[in-house]
């Protein structure tokens, strides 16, 4: 099936520009984030543009594959994949981003600060195809994401306030309070070319 790059194409050129006006302002990140949401979630709306390089579940952990990064690190779109049943470790991002389900379903439990151990923060919400949500240090930055079936692959598109590949930020253990620093990288090798001809 042909893909239609052309709407990751839009994409990238629509945040590109938001991020060009947040440049001739004062930063508001609530502003950002608003503004970001409808553009996301048009994008989730149609699973017919995602490279399929970039969905490949791995058997054992879920994969972060660079769609995009700005040239001067001020955003970054990856889609995560998630093979049955993975989940990620409780984390946190630094940075502001949204999260838009592609494909399937996630479970997205946020964690609070208690006693200087992380504790689940509210009920599970279960985000489904097409819908986004958001995540920042001023909205809540902790939480842990999980696949929402344990026989089949989901797919989440993120967009982050930086380059999240290179980005130094922390996982936490909910059990002993421990924190660890991490640097997540990317699982592919290359990236999407958005600037070629469309094909026929």
């Amino acid at each position: 099936m042909t893909r239609n790059i052309e709407r990751l194409r839009g994409f990238v050129a629509t945040i590109t520009g938001l991020m060009e006006q947040a440049r001739t302002r004062a930063h508001d990140e609530a502003a950002l984030l608003a503004a970001a949401t409808a553009p996301m979630q048009a994008l989730v709306a149609h699973d017919d543009w995602l490279p399929a390089e970039m969905a490949l579940p791995h058997p054992d952990y879920y994969q972060q594959h660079l769609l995009y990064c700005d040239p001067l690190d001020r955003f970054s779109l990856v889609s995560f994949v998630w093979g049955p049943g993975q989940q990620t470790p409780v984390h946190d991002h630094t940075v502001w981003g949204l999260i838009g389900v592609l494909r399937g379903a996630e479970i997205d439990q946020r964690y609070r600060d208690e006693g200087g151990r992380m504790a689940p923060d509210g009920e599970p919400a279960r985000l489904t195809a097409g819908q986004v949500a958001a995540v920042s240090p001023a909205l809540g930055d902790v939480h842990r994401v999980s696949n929402a079936f344990d026989d089949r692959v989901s797919v989440s598109i993120h967009l982050y306030g930086g380059n999240i590949g290179r980005i130094r930020r922390h996982v936490f253990d909910s059990a002993t309070g421990a924190v660890k620093p991490f640097i997540s990288g990317y699982a592919n090798a290359f990236v999407p070319n958005l600037w070629a001809a469309p094909t026929a």
